[in-house]
């Protein structure tokens, strides 16, 4: 029975913890139109997730989904943005995986390793403004009739983002 209740009361402290962190969710519009979700690790941490559907080919049958999720330390080398006036510039930088599937109907699927880098702007009330960069280098199977090689689309991936910051 005490198992059970500290199980029980590790549970609650560990949704209580990450419930507190600062987190932001929004859109990011760039290659593609996104959903973003950021979990902050205190003041110099954070875990960006992103999910994207590409503009390109939506429209004719093509569709296609991927994903980003690196982990990215906010003003990496104890160097913020100076300019700070009512609101809060932060730069980061971060690493991750990236995945997804550019066309559902045929079966094309891309895996490898993200990059992340980018500024945002905090403003004093509840918004956030963004440009990153999630460049992403991996294999897929998008040539030479389904055979696996060097996945060239995933430099592409600049956009700009508006979320919503949970205080």
């Amino acid at each position: 029975m005490k198992k059970y209740l500290l199980i029980a009361v590790m549970a609650i402290v560990s949704v209580a913890y990450a419930a507190a962190q600062p987190r932001a969710i929004g859109a990011n519009l760039g290659g593609g139109l996104g959903f973003s979700y950021e979990h902050g690790f205190g003041e110099s941490n954070m875990l960006d997730v992103a999910v994207s559907a590409p503009l390109v080919g939506m429209f004719d049958g093509h569709f296609g989904v991927g994903g980003h999720v690196t982990y990215d330390w906010i003003d990496p080398f104890n160097a913020p943005v100076p300019w700070n006036e009512k609101g809060e510039w932060h730069w980061y930088m971060g690493v991750g995986g990236a995945g997804g599937m550019y066309c559902f109907k045929e079966g094309h699927w891309y895996a490898g390793v993200a990059g992340h880098i980018g500024i945002e702007y905090d403003f004093w009330f509840p918004l956030q403004l963004s440009v990153d960069y999630r460049p992403s280098i991996g294999v897929s199977n998008w040539h030479n009739d389904n055979k696996l090689g060097f996945d060239e689309h995933g430099f592409y991936g600049i956009s700009i983002g508006v979320r919503y910051k949970f205080h």
